[in-house]
């Protein structure tokens, strides 16, 4: 059985994937923020804190993602192909947009809750794009999680920054594939 819905047919398309020179229009990338905007949130506190950065922003991006790579990985665990590689995506996809969670308002939802309603928004996002033809790719590494980045974006202690976001039209040729495990090996059904 297949489904009509994109959500089975998106992949994860890398920034070195993506056309660098291919700009996705400001009104498009505005509907693909509102997809992102309209998820579940617990008590509407909408956690989701997103920065876009685009043109020369993405250069502002990928040299403070260095800077704060060195500052906050000790000297002898520091990767030069980590260095390299936190500047490069960036530049190879036309839009970067760090994620962030506003994780401790003070109120009664919880620190979870806010997480994964901000992770909510990204899967929105991510499934925008992809049905309007661009691809996506969610990235962790250390850095854009770590409480400096939070700090360099503006943002206080209160915020959980989550990765960055890379937006961008395949290159021609790429499709990439994936598969899942037998969904009995993930879902149990409990009915007594």
């Amino acid at each position: 059985m297949s489904s009509p819905f994109p959500y089975r047919t998106r992949r994860t398309i890398k920034p070195a994937q993506m056309d660098a020179g291919r700009d996705i229009p400001h009104d498009l990338l505005v509907e693909i923020l509102e997809d992102a905007h309209w998820a579940p949130t617990h008590g509407l506190t909408q956690p989701w804190r997103l920065h876009v950065f685009t043109g020369e922003g993405r250069v502002r991006l990928a040299d403070a993602l260095q800077s704060l790579y060195a500052a906050t990985t000790p000297a002898a665990e520091i990767q030069p192909e980590k260095m390299a590689k936190l500047r490069e995506g960036p530049l190879q996809a036309p839009i970067c947009i760090a994620v962030a969670g506003l994780t401790d308002s003070g109120g009664k939802i919880s620190r979870l809750d806010e997480l994964c309603a901000t992770a909510c928004a990204v899967q929105n996002l991510l499934l925008s794009a992809h049905q309007r033809g661009i691809g996506s790719f969610w990235s962790t590494p250390p850095v854009t999680c770590h409480e400096a980045f939070a700090r360099w974006l503006g943002l206080d202690q209160r915020h959980t920054p989550m990765g960055l976001v890379y937006l961008g039209y395949a290159k021609a040729g790429v499709v990439p594939s994936s598969t899942r495990v037998p969904l009995d090996q993930r879902v149990t059904f409990c009915s007594a």
